[in-house]
């Protein structure tokens, strides 16, 4: 049990308090480590419970303004240290989900067609939750649901026999051919009432399979687009267990539709096949599962899918993460599955996110134009490369940490908020190594490693305090508790917390505080001094800083450099 969860029993127990509370880090150390607010409570009545019941973790408790604030003992901070040079990158790990087998779908792209920066800030999302949930004791296997099939398919055809068809080259150099010719096929489709029902006509021969060069067009569409997802899953961080693909389940989707048509689920309306949500739940609405052509939509194809990845991997939780624009239609759906099979139903949780939106306007146009996940770590990355071009790195070092920083700088931007506001991404701001950005924490995480080594190598084993040092670990007693050990004993309930409600913006916000702590200590302490007793528990607590730095930002899919 750690020392939020027994304060909070503490409390419930002596001071009989049986409403569920939460217990917060006052602003101001001065006010303690731990403060709950309880008005009709009085320092009187306090006086007489602790005498009853004390906490061997807690120094004093003092009574403020109807607040208790807690402030924790210097054994504590101690043992809290050792606890994370003992677990090192390790510390924070929990058992919250007790093994839960989960499936975690998200970066739903669509071949033929780029993949966006709506992809690329679900992927960002979807990575973290998957890593905090894991890092909390679950079972984690990754999905993506790639849509092969649909009218963007017969688009980005169309503009392909437009532009002549396939043409060869390199990975990337392919998928911006079939976006431009997406793009062509799109803006078409819009402008050109006979291009419509040709694309249309297009659609229903990739359904039927019967023209060979259309499929020999699709193949080689198919194969570039998946392949140039991969590079770009690679580059994120993202390995995904399972890639289910919406051509393998048009079969089937029309089948269960079928069946429980039959059974009063779904009705006939004007010749298509419809689920009347309403009937549910009188904040739902009425959603097209079969259309009037007989083609299975999005809805029918999505409850054959949810049965499909059951049986794939038969889960104890099923997440799903995608734009905040689909939640109504996620209801709708999931109310459906409910129907068909409740055991599924009932263990889905549909996640939203924000939209991801430049400072400069919008972020696609109203066709086919729009701003690819490539273009914008790209663009991030080279305006990296500008601000280190006078270091003294080599040309493929500079790469190397651009890439790693620009990604950083965008998974920082997104996940520093709650993942359902929209996302205003600040080109200046996300790059800054000054504060509230991601180069600014991994910045903190390579300038705690660059003390470290230049510790002498008997003192370590592992990057870790040696076993010697760290048996006879102690502060000496002039040295006074930091603000550095009074955050990084924080970071294991910030990680189970976010777990629990599935929000990376916790680990973010606690990070970017301990980095400026760390900042601090750095700037006010001579941390490596064979002349200063207090030498060896100042190297303790650096090293204690980048386990956690790095394993927070691990969290959140974020790479640390060797150098910056």
């Amino acid at each position: 049990m750690n020392i939020h969860e027994k304060l909070k029993n503490w409390i419930k127990e002596t001071v009989k308090v049986e409403r569920d509370f939460t217990l917060l880090h006052p602003r101001d150390i001065k006010n303690g480590d731990y403060a709950f607010f309880h008005s009709p409570f009085t320092a009187n009545d306090f006086g007489k419970a602790l005498e009853k019941n004390k906490i061997p973790e807690v120094e004093k408790v003092e009574v403020a303004g109807g607040f208790l604030n807690f402030y924790l003992s210097k054994n504590f901070f101690a043992k809290s240290v050792e606890e994370i040079l003992e677990k090192g990158e390790k510390y924070g790990q929990n058992d919250l989900f007790n093994g839960a087998k989960t499936i975690v779908e998200y970066t739903n792209t669509n071949v033929l067609k780029p993949m966006h920066i709506g992809h690329l800030m679900g992927n960002v999302v979807g990575e973290s939750i998957s890593r905090i949930i894991e890092c909390s004791g679950a079972e984690i296997k990754r999905n993506t649901y790639e849509g092969d099939v649909g009218l963007h398919i017969a688009k980005a055809l169309w503009g392909i026999q437009k532009l002549g068809g396939i043409k060869e080259g390199s990975i990337s150099e392919k998928a911006k051919y079939i976006g431009e010719a997406y793009a062509v096929g799109s803006d078409a489709y819009e402008d050109e009432s006979e291009v419509q029902k040709e694309i249309q006509n297009l659609n229903q021969s990739v359904y039927e399979g019967k023209d060979e060069k259309l499929k020999e067009i699709y193949k080689w569409g198919r194969k570039a687009s998946l392949e140039h997802f991969e590079e770009l899953y690679k580059k994120l961080g993202t390995k995904f267990d399972f890639y289910f693909f919406e051509s393998e389940i048009a079969g089937d989707s029309l089948k269960i539709v079928r069946e429980f048509l039959k059974k009063g689920v779904f009705e006939e309306s004007d010749g298509a096949v419809v689920f009347k949500g309403e009937k549910f739940d009188s904040k739902l609405h009425t959603r097209v599962f079969v259309t009037k052509q007989g083609l299975p939509t999005y809805e029918a194809k999505d409850i054959a899918h949810a049965i499909r990845k059951y049986k794939e991997y038969k889960s104890d939780k099923s997440i799903i993460i995608t734009a905040n624009e689909q939640s109504d239609y996620f209801k709708v759906m999931l109310r459906a599955l409910k129907e068909i099979a409740p055991e599924i139903a009932n263990q889905t949780t549909h996640l939203a996110h924000g939209m991801l939106k430049l400072t400069t306007g919008k972020m696609s146009s109203r066709k086919g134009n729009i701003i690819t996940g490539e273009a914008l770590i790209d663009d991030v990355e080279n305006l990296i490369l500008e601000k280190i071009a006078d270091r003294d790195f080599d040309e493929k070092e500079k790469k190397e940490i651009a890439e790693m920083v620009a990604i950083g700088a965008i998974k920082y931007s997104i996940l520093r908020q709650a993942i359902g506001g929209d996302i205003i991404f600040d080109f200046d701001k996300s790059i800054s190594f000054e504060g509230d950005s991601g180069p600014y924490l991994q910045y903190a995480c390579v300038r705690a490693n660059s003390v470290l080594e230049k510790v002498p190598k008997s003192v370590f084993w592992d990057r870790g305090i040696s076993k010697t040092l760290f048996g006879t670990l102690k502060r000496p007693e002039n040295f006074e508790i930091t603000e550095l050990e009074r955050h990084l004993y924080r970071f294991s309930g910030v990680v189970k917390r976010s777990g629990r409600e599935y929000a990376p913006h916790y680990i973010v916000t606690y990070l970017t505080e301990l980095a400026s702590v760390f900042n601090a200590f750095y700037a006010n302490n001579k941390i490596l001094d064979e002349n200063d007793p207090a030498s060896s528990y100042k190297i303790a607590l650096t090293t204690a800083t980048s386990f956690i730095l790095k394993s927070g930002l691990n969290l959140l899919g974020i790479k640390v450099p060797e150098k910056m």
